[in-house]
């Protein structure tokens, strides 16, 4: 409230007051220091005045005795017409501060109340009559409890109470009532004053509406319940640690791991690491913490084991650290870790039992590889045994057939050729007795013994070219074969055909050999029992072996049958076969019906590549000259 200055005092009374404050100036200057000062100031005025008088002409001169009282008036007159300024000046500054004041107090952001110890309100602000909702003239000797909800009044009285009783800035949170409007909650803080209004105690009390604080305060709790809900209820270990790394929360998951350390929650990071872990270990694990902290870098360590120095045992976490905001505000850590000491040694007996049973499977895989072994050693010696009886039985069968053979060539020595030499000798003894007496029956007997002659040639030739052909040595495998095939063609009618590459003659020997003795001995069988009316011979060059097919339209036969029949009598199938496997060769014969028979003869033969030019061209000109030979009979 503005105060109003005293008005000046008239000019007679200002001059009995300085005559008597005259008077006593010269005693009390050292007490009155500003009338001193003024007084100085006065006189110099007047001494400055006396120098330049005015221009009206010079003023009279008054007697010495007055005349120091008519000096000193004119001092004193003008001193207090600069103290009148002096005066006219502070009261302006005061209204002026006096107005802001004013502004500044009615229109402050938090209400002011002036209430005495029963409560009652002596002065307000604008801004607190507008929190209560009620204009300040009807605010003024009201008691403030009346605006305080039922539950809130024990605690204002409490509050006003330690405040009256000397407490200063005391602090309350009450719930306050608008007329016809919501309750809200306000903060309250009272400050007492000195009793400036009688003998009456007073106290300033400052209002401010807290209403969005305890809204905040609210989700402020929500917040940290649904935090510490999450924290307890999370399936893996998780504590908190605060800005100053101090454990503010460990979930019932982490407790076990904290089992030794007593107090736990409140106590420093380090201390609890350097009870559970050994110190270097201890070191590590809190410089991660002050990293992420000082950084916001998350850390994670998917395996992390170590010897712990509470238990004495190795266990193995896997340990996640990320920096937060907590429901406070501040920044802090959340570890969440997973003890998998259990999986780890899981894993390690899996291994093991994994390895065991590695080793168990290459166990029965060589068992079962033995045993393979063992029963392809005994079909081995079974089928050595077949083969050892096959042998036998082929050696006898060959015994056999050498013996038949030289019973044939013994015959066909004894029929033709004992017989025909016996004739020449009959005919050389005839030639002996008449040749004196009739000489044109000399030379009809000579040549009848000339013919015998030949005939036993022939038959020797022929002999020497079923046991070796000569030509096949001296002139190769294509005329041997033409030889043969133009033999078989007459002996047997059957029209045969011919046709080989020339190149086949590089082959060395002893293949050659093979080739001609399968032709023969298909040829043979044709003639013994094909009842073909041709038969074809082919050689041709395929890229990796030699293919020889002897092909002819007679009849034809159950080849598995015939293979098999007589317990594999057949010499002249197994011969042909025998002489292929002999060289690396194979042997296979198709008969059908209507179709005839073939026999294919396969020899393989390695491929030679040239290594520079002269050997591409030497192949080239060699390939020129392997040209197809077809020979009809």
């Amino acid at each position: 409230m503005k105060q109003k200055l005293p008005r000046a005092d008239p000019p007679a009374k200002r001059r009995r007051r300085a005559v008597a404050e005259l008077r006593d100036l010269s005693t009390q200057s050292a007490n009155r220091p500003m009338m001193a000062e003024l007084y100085r100031r006065a006189e110099a005025h007047l001494h400055a005045q006396q120098r330049h008088p005015p221009t009206g002409g010079a003023a009279p001169k008054p007697t010495p005795g007055p005349q120091r009282l008519l000096h000193e008036l004119e001092v004193h007159q003008i001193e207090l017409e600069l103290q009148n300024a002096e005066l006219q000046r502070a009261r302006d500054e005061l209204e002026a501060t006096l107005e802001n004041y004013t502004d500044l107090y009615d229109f402050a952001p938090v209400g002011y109340f002036s209430i005495d110890e029963s409560g009652t309100i002596l002065e307000a602000n604008l801004t607190g009559a507008t929190l209560l909702g009620v204009e300040r003239s009807r605010l003024i000797q009201r008691r403030l409890p009346l605006f305080v909800a039922p539950a809130s009044q024990p605690a204002l009285l409490a509050f006003l109470k330690k405040t009256f009783a000397g407490t200063k800035d005391d602090l309350c949170d009450v719930l306050l009532l608008r007329p016809g409007g919501e309750p809200f909650w306000a903060g309250l803080r009272a400050t007492p004053a000195l009793g400036l209004k009688g003998t009456r105690k007073w106290c300033r009390v400052a209002v401010t509406d807290i209403a969005v604080r305890k809204q905040a305060e609210a989700v402020l709790r929500q917040n940290e319940a649904l935090f510490s809900a999450l924290i307890a209820q999370a399936p893996i270990g998780v504590y908190v640690v605060d800005d100053r790394m101090c454990l503010l929360q460990v979930n019932p998951k982490a407790r076990p791991v904290f089992r030794k350390v007593h107090p736990l929650i409140g106590r420093a990071l380090s201390e609890v690491l350097a009870i559970l872990w050994p110190g270097p270990v201890a070191d590590e694990i809190m410089a991660r913490f002050q990293h992420t902290l000082r950084t916001g870098s998350p850390f994670f360590s998917s395996d992390f084991s170590a010897h712990r120095h509470d238990l004495g045992v190795e266990e193995s976490y896997e340990w996640h650290i990320r920096r937060v905001t907590l429901p406070a505000g501040q920044h802090g850590l959340v570890c969440f870790f997973n003890d998998i000491t259990a999986r780890k040694r899981a894993e390690a007996v899996q291994r093991r039992l994994a390895a065991l049973a590695a080793s168990n499977q290459k166990l029965e895989r060589e068992i079962i590889r033995r045993q393979t072994v063992e029963a392809a050693l005994q079909q081995s010696a079974q089928h050595e045994i077949e083969l050892s009886a096959q042998a036998r039985q082929l050696s006898h069968r060959i015994l056999h057939a050498q013996e038949e053979e030289r019973k044939r060539i013994s015959r066909e020595l004894h029929d033709e050729i004992a017989q025909t030499l016996v004739g020449i000798n009959v005919h050389l003894a005839a030639l002996t007795r008449g040749a004196a007496a009739n000489p044109r029956t000399l030379q009809r007997k000579l040549a009848q013994t000339q013919r015998l002659v030949a005939k036993s040639v022939d038959a020797v030739h022929r002999f020497a070219r079923e046991l070796r052909p000569t030509a096949l040595d001296d002139l190769g495998l294509i005329p041997a074969l033409h030889a043969f095939m133009k033999e078989f063609t007459k002996l047997t009618g059957v029209r045969s055909r011919l046709t080989a590459f020339a190149a086949i003659e590089r082959l060395d020997i002893a293949r050659r050999t093979v080739l001609y003795r399968v032709a023969h001995e298909a040829l043979n069988n044709v003639a013994r029992h094909a009842q073909a009316s041709q038969v074809a011979v082919t050689i041709e060059r395929l890229p990796d072996r030699i293919c020889m097919r002897i092909t002819d339209d007679g009849q034809a036969f159950d080849v598995a049958r015939v293979l098999h029949a007589n317990g594999g009598k057949r010499l002249g199938l197994l011969g042909m076969r025998e002489r292929l496997e002999m060289v690396g060769g194979t042997l296979t014969i198709e008969s059908s019906p209507g179709q005839g028979t073939t026999v294919q003869a396969q020899l393989p033969v390695g491929q030679r590549r040239p290594t520079d030019g002269r050997k591409t061209r030497a192949r080239g000109a060699v390939a020129r000259k392997e040209k197809r030979i077809k020979v009809r009979l």
